[in-house]
């Protein structure tokens, strides 16, 4: 079993609340590692990840999920312009990441015909509108949310692959992902509690 993955959840500053983008960058460095040892247990359990556009398609799902369930986190704890202004700079964030990595990966060559950053935030949209017809009962996924997610990811492995890649997803990767992810957002945002009054 891998150690658990250290996050940031606080920086000492006496005054004032850090800016979004701030917090954005350090939730989506957080999301991508997450995604990124998802990929490598994936890996290490025998699935047949092949190819790197499998690999960095794995990861855009898995981090589109996890910025979806930020949203939902956050989404009774911040003013509603200060939610869209996180939410738009974890997206941009991620984005960002995402070419860097394509770009690592290709030696800087670019496709002259797709851009990686655009790409990303197009999915990741279509993704947010999407995730927006599930329910998250009590804060978490519900089954068909989880399972939308592992139907995403599915589609795009080895037939062989294809009846096992479910169940470690829904079971093993999104809870471990959102476990690390929601321990980060509520130490920026600590929920919101009742009083009883």
């Amino acid at each position: 079993m891998a150690a658990p993955t250290r996050v940031k959840t606080v920086w000492f500053k006496k005054e004032g609340e850090r800016p979004a983008d701030e917090v954005a960058t350090a939730v989506a460095t957080t999301i991508w590692r997450m995604a990124d040892r998802a990929l490598d247990n994936l890996s290490r359990a025998d699935y047949d990840i092949i190819t790197p556009q499998r690999g960095f398609k794995i990861i855009a799902e898995l981090t589109a999920f996890a910025a979806h369930f930020v949203d939902r986190l956050v989404y009774a704890r911040l003013p509603e312009a200060q939610r869209i202004a996180l939410i738009s700079a974890l997206g941009m964030r991620l984005a960002e990441t995402m070419e860097d990595n394509v770009l690592d990966f290709t030696d800087g060559v670019k496709d002259p015909d797709y851009d990686y950053k655009k790409g990303y935030i197009d999915m990741l949209n279509k993704r947010m509108a999407e995730y927006g017809h599930f329910e998250f009962p009590d804060g978490k996924p519900g089954f068909p949310a989880a399972r939308f997610l592992s139907l995403q990811i599915r589609e795009g492995m080895e037939k062989t692959d294809q009846s096992w890649i479910q169940d470690q997803i829904m079971d093993i990767e999104m809870p471990e992902i959102l476990g690390t992810v929601k321990k980060q957002v509520d130490g920026f945002y600590p929920p919101l509690t009742s009083t009883g009054a």
